[in-house]
């Protein structure tokens, strides 16, 4: 099947009961078994779920892949994977990664002796230099958040076998739509489906998706053990979100393009942060491994944090919010929002900026997304 087709129909059949064409919300705790010992695969929700199960057979499709376990949250995803390792281990990430992961690696998962270094995977020069004998992991975001480097994956599928290390690949920002990274034998892909897999700012959610059945087995007991588990209500409003994936990722990007090039061409804008414009420094990376370039656009204006909060504060259809990849274009200031919790040294030696301004850009009419941004330029 297409990956249009699969959006509508992966996973999904009438149900057996009723016919109903969509797949009904089981919302229990606990299943009746038939007896002492069989039962028909469902026991208890925290563990298994039929709506569950059919979100995580139509994401795993989605990806071309063997297996889908679903979280709560995608913090809640990336913290069941990390549980993969064991006390000693080391983590080489992305450097710019999401303030929520960073905390979580920083704050929490040092407490339980895993180490992190921080390295600019864009490129694999920089990976092999952090590879330590008790390396285990390289997690990778690509396009990262919020300064959209693009890493080759490729090469670092490459990289990562030769060395023996497991390599986990987070792509919520491109979706299955625009990057299917399993298909360079990487390990485990992650989404946070509170975004553009929902695309209506809903639900929270996190999936990992994986073609290894040890890793999937350890993934479905976490999930059961410590009920990280996302709701059937969740699920449900999910799946229906996916079956217009394609269509909405389509506007997404044609209109991403667009407000990148008006911003790229503005007086006022000191710096524009696309995938999809030659300015990028992986723009042919890109171009290579993405069918298109998804709607974040991350930019700088003449005049710094002071322009960009005075952006910020006059827009009127685009609205001032932490999250992204909704039809609602939104715009965030990733400095005082979405990575707060990174040391300021810390943003500013990657990159981060306190004038850096990240938007998503939605599925509106593209003509009125950019009226808003040249009355807000002023």
């Amino acid at each position: 099947m297409k990956f249009a087709t699969k959006a509508v129909r992966a996973g999904i059949a009438p149900d057996p009961t009723t016919g109903a064409i969509i797949p009904p919300i089981y919302q229990t705790a606990t299943y009746t078994l038939e007896e002492v010992g069989r039962d028909k695969g469902f026991d208890y929700s925290r563990g298994s779920n039929p709506t569950r199960a059919v979100l995580e057979a139509n994401l795993a499709a989605l990806e071309d892949g063997q297996y889908g376990v679903s979280f709560a949250s995608g913090m809640a995803a990336v913290d069941a994977l990390m549980r993969l390792l064991s006390a000693g281990d080391h983590v080489i990430s992305s450097d710019d990664v999401y303030g929520g992961v960073f905390r979580l690696f920083e704050q929490i998962l040092k407490r339980y002796e895993l180490s992190f270094s921080y390295v600019d995977t864009s490129n694999p020069e920089s990976i092999v230099a952090a590879i330590r004998p008790n390396t285990k992991l390289i997690w990778v975001e690509t396009p990262t958040n919020p300064l959209l480097k693009i890493t080759d994956l490729e090469a670092v599928s490459q990289l990562a076998k030769a060395h023996g290390l497991l390599l986990g690949v987070d792509t919520t920002f491109a979706t299955p739509y625009l990057l299917q990274p399993l298909q360079w034998d990487i390990d485990l892909v992650v989404h946070s489906t509170t975004k553009y897999l929902s695309g209506h700012n809903q639900l929270i959610g996190g999936i990992v998706i994986t073609n290894r059945a040890d890793l999937y087995e350890q993934l479905k007991f976490f999930q059961k053990s410590i009920g990280a588990s996302s709701s059937p209500f969740d699920c449900w409003l999910t799946l229906l979100g996916v079956k217009t994936l394609p269509l909405r990722m389509e506007r997404h990007s044609s209109n991403g393009l667009a407000v990148a090039q008006f911003l790229e061409q503005h007086p006022k804008v000191e710096k524009v942060i696309y995938p999809g414009l030659p300015s990028h420094p992986q723009h042919q990376i890109a171009q290579r491994q993405m069918r298109a370039f998804s709607g974040m656009i991350s930019f700088e204006l003449k005049g710094g944090l002071e322009a960009g909060v005075s952006l910020m504060n006059r827009v009127k259809l685009c609205s001032l919010a932490e999250s992204l990849g909704a039809v609602e274009t939104m715009i965030t200031h990733p400095a005082s929002m979405t990575h707060v919790s990174v040391p300021p040294e810390v943003r500013l030696k990657r990159g981060l900026t306190d004038g850096l301004v990240r938007l998503s850009v939605g599925i509106e009419a593209v003509e009125d997304i950019i009226a808003d941004l040249e009355q807000a330029l002023g």
